[in-house]
């Protein structure tokens, strides 16, 4: 029987167009399948995992490599997950590959440098080894490992890898890495009691012989422990149990586990936490005003609706009712949220009614952990996830029939990827995704984006709103400190006001929680020289330094970049250096003088680096450990806490004086926010806005918790000034070291899009921040009214780009494209 030549269009985790051929060895013939991972060498020296795109017998015509190994035996991406990164990469203007490199779990998506290794199971027989290969084994006994480059001298070649593929398909050698990255399932040992020792009458023959010997007493002891922990051998007992125990002697289990009277058995476990459904999902009793929200998605003609809902009305038990409805059709539900933080909390509430089947993916789970609920997501059955919860890149998933997505605290900007591509909106990429499955989309938030609000009150969207707190529960009372008025009193300490001060002191007295809020992170902005004004600027960045007093370094957040504080001034050698400005870290410093007596922490970027470490501030918060918790945005989003009386928000000014269109919404937005973690069970809490811009109309609106008046109010300049909803942007980034070859190129670049689009386009202008990582910035703004080809257009865009940098003198120069900037 003739057998056929097949070959594969691959698709692999790299910033590059379209997919690549290679050819497949007749012995893969029938194991290869589309969506399995396939071991190839791409370009002369690194390998990578690919993904397998399409089988075919069309021969290309240039000479292909060959598929090295196949890596899965069955798929691990199926055809809905590759239509949606082909979308995905269509739609935010880059690669598949792209897509490919975030979607896949990095332990999934392997590549190499090429260190090779005596395959494990090699038995050491030369016989069938050529001479090059003899010599290659010969170095790998003194060596364990070589790099590629070793072995085209050892060899003398310039082109090994003929020679190392053939060593692999004889067993011979391995690429070190399908050894140390592929996912491996979580092994643990257990115990059971020897079968010749199940009979009563054996167990009892077997005391008597270990105690009868002074030398088997250590052996006893094991043994009694065991008994004692398997229900007398009824039931296996962890390894770990014994081991662990200080009391026991490892060289005496290990005895008995060599005379056969305990027996080893390898178990699969689990690298996730869970744990079973303590409640019924009946047992939630819905307020009249849930239960008419609940209704009214259940019973929507649309298919997606927007639950806009005021800060603790009770949006969660909704979300409960409506993902039981969906599991018990024997589909999977998508819980989206913005941040990381947010997912203990809710974990714990949908697990108490959900138990084992929810699954939970972020980006602070290690490889190992990712790989599995990746694969737990695919499986069908018991052992799979039903509910899947986690930050953006939960999208990426591979669902196998996906009823309802939740899409939390739906306004955040955190949904967002700025970097690297895709540049993709978790939000609007929910509602692709959904749309796909034929699934049910459910957007929720207290301060929805004017874009989903927009759209619900045009009709495309279906709206379900709640007004009232759950249980009756009052809106916090809020006040707004005028900071000019209290600098001119004297009423300023440390950064706080009198006013302020007064209630955190009061809410201490009562043993209630207070949360202050400062979306920014350090101790001091920057440092000032008093004299000449000078201020030290990274040298990489056109911004200035932030002061960290844990480190004593002042720091660059843009690329890292950090230095001592200096002794003196460089420019006028003036020793009066002042702090200008104040962070989470110089407010947590400042309250340990105002509230000595007080336990004060801080949840930002700097002191959750940890893996674990927001869980623990979360978990200290809730347990009262804590009476003062900082933070910036952070502390902002979704947190329900019982005990938070009063909630300061310490620098209003920094959020509406951004320079931004959407600054107004947002300043709003993170305002209402942080103020509905006041006063959430039973109290009415109180919120404290300093300001120097007391009647700014976005902190009226916030106190008045008046959503539809910002709403109104920016709808109409959105119109006006012709921004989303009514028009879809894409900004134009033009990166490059040297000034004016940015200049050049984005003049360039503006004009060729004006001939094409005319007046629709603005730029190019520096942003505000001018040059990040010693890279040149210019923005170039392309505006697409709703209803236009933006497919065209984005087509053009590309076209242009690429004409434009295949001028040499431009080949260094990087433009990418953002797609629904945020």
């Amino acid at each position: 029987m003739e057998r056929r030549t097949l070959f594969v269009d691959v698709l692999l985790p790299l910033h590059l167009p379209g997919t690549y051929t290679y050819r497949l060895p007749f012995e893969y013939n029938d194991a290869v399948k589309v969506g399995q991972r396939v071991m190839v060498q791409f370009g002369s020296k690194r390998l990578y995992s690919a993904l397998v795109r399409r089988v075919h017998e069309t021969v290309p015509s240039y000479k292909t490599k060959y598929v090295l190994s196949i890596l899965d035996l069955e798929p691990i991406v199926d055809e809905r997950q590759f239509r949606f990164w082909e979308w995905m990469a269509s739609y935010y203007m880059c690669y598949p590959g792209d897509v490919m490199a975030v979607a896949l779990p990095s332990s999934l998506r392997l590549s190499s440098e090429s260190y090779i290794v005596v395959h494990p199971d090699f038995c050491g027989e030369y016989g069938d080894l050529s001479a090059d290969e003899i010599r290659i084994l010969d170095v790998l006994t003194r060596k364990s490992r070589i790099t590629v480059d070793e072995v085209e001298e050892i060899t003398g070649y310039k082109k090994v890898m003929p020679i190392v593929k053939t060593m692999i398909e004889k067993h011979v050698v391995l690429m070190e890495e399908e050894l140390r990255q592929r996912y491996t399932p979580k092994q643990t040992v257990w115990l059971t009691l020897g079968d010749s020792y199940r009979e009563e009458t054996a167990t009892k023959q077997l005391f008597d012989t270990l105690e009868r010997k002074t030398a088997t007493h250590k052996q006893l002891l094991v043994l009694m422990r065991f008994m004692q922990l398997s229900g007398f051998g009824r039931e296996a007992v962890k390894r770990k149990l014994l081991t662990d125990d200080p009391e026991l002697s490892q060289s005496a289990l290990d005895t008995l586990v060599k005379k056969g009277v305990l027996e080893v058995e390898h178990r699969e476990e689990s690298r996730l936490a869970g744990g079973d459904a303590t409640a019924s999902v009946a047992s939630i009793e819905l307020s009249p005003e849930q239960q008419q929200a609940f209704d009214t998605i259940i019973h929507s003609d649309k298919s997606v609706n927007l639950l806009h809902g005021v800060t603790s009305s009770g949006k969660t038990e909704v979300y409960i009712r409506l993902i039981d409805e969906v599991l018990r059709e024997g589909k999977q539900v998508l819980f989206l949220l913005p941040e990381i933080a947010l997912t203990a909390q809710i974990v714990n509430r949908l697990r108490r009614y959900f138990g084992n089947r929810v699954g939970v993916y972020h980006s602070r789970f290690n490889n190992q952990e990712r790989a599995e609920v990746w694969r737990r997501t695919m499986q069908p059955s018991a052992d799979g996830f039903q509910l899947l919860l986690g930050a953006r890149s939960a999208l990426f998933l591979p669902f196998h029939h996906l009823g309802l997505v939740i899409v939390d605290e739906e306004h955040d900007g955190s949904y967002k990827q700025s970097d690297p591509a895709p540049r993709y909106n978790g939000r609007d990429s929910a509602l692709y995704l959904a749309r796909m499955w034929g699934a049910r989309t459910v957007l929720g938030s207290a301060t929805p984006s004017l874009e989903s609000y927009y759209h619900a009150s045009e009709g495309k969207y279906g709206l379900a709103e709640m007004s009232q707190r759950y249980g009756g529960v009052q809106m916090p009372e809020v006040f707004c400190v005028d900071m000019k008025e209290a600098q001119r009193k004297r009423e300023i300490q440390q950064n706080f006001s009198r006013f302020l001060i007064d209630h955190i002191k009061e809410a201490l007295a009562n043993h209630e929680q207070v949360i202050l809020f400062q979306n920014r992170r350090g101790f001091s902005l920057r440092v000032e020289c008093d004299v000449c004004h000078w201020i030290p600027q990274c040298v990489h960045c056109d911004v200035s330094l932030v002061y960290h007093k844990s480190t004593n370094s002042m720091r660059c957040h843009y690329c890292g970049y950090s230095i001592p504080v200096p002794p003196e001034c460089p420019a006028c050698h003036s020793t009066t250096l002042k702090m200008r400005g104040f962070g989470t870290e110089r407010i947590e410093d400042d309250l340990g003088i105002l509230f000595p007596d007080a336990h004060v922490a801080r949840m930002d970027l700097d002191s959750t680096m940890q893996k674990k470490r927001y869980i623990e501030i979360l978990n200290d918060f809730e347990d009262r450990k804590i009476d003062i918790l900082v933070g910036t945005q952070m502390v902002t989003k979704g947190l329900d806490f019982s005990n938070v009386s009063v909630v300061g928000i310490l620098s209003a000014d920094n959020l509406i004086s951004f320079p931004d269109f959407r600054s107004y919404e947002r300043s709003f937005q993170q305002m209402t926010q942080v103020s509905g973690r006041a006063g959430r069970h039973g109290k009415r809490g109180k919120v404290i806005i300093q300001s120097y811009q007391p009647y700014h109309q976005a902190i009226r609106d916030a106190m008045n918790n008046d959503y539809l008046s910002m709403y109104k109010s920016q709808i109409v300049e959105r119109r006006v000034f012709k921004y989303p909803p009514f028009y879809r942007l894409v900004t134009i980034v033009v990166r490059h070291k040297d000034q004016e070859t940015v200049n050049s190129v984005a003049e360039r670049y503006a004009g060729l899009l004006r001939a094409q689009f005319g007046n629709r386009v603005l730029g190019p202008e520096y942003p505000s921040v001018a040059r990040i990582r010693n890279q040149y910035i210019k923005k170039i703004m392309v505006r697409f009214a709703q209803g236009e080809a933006i497919t065209e257009g984005k087509r053009i865009m590309l076209q242009e780009a690429e004409r434009l940098l295949q001028d040499k003198a431009y080949s260094r120069v990087t433009i990418v494209f953002d797609v629904d900037p945020q």
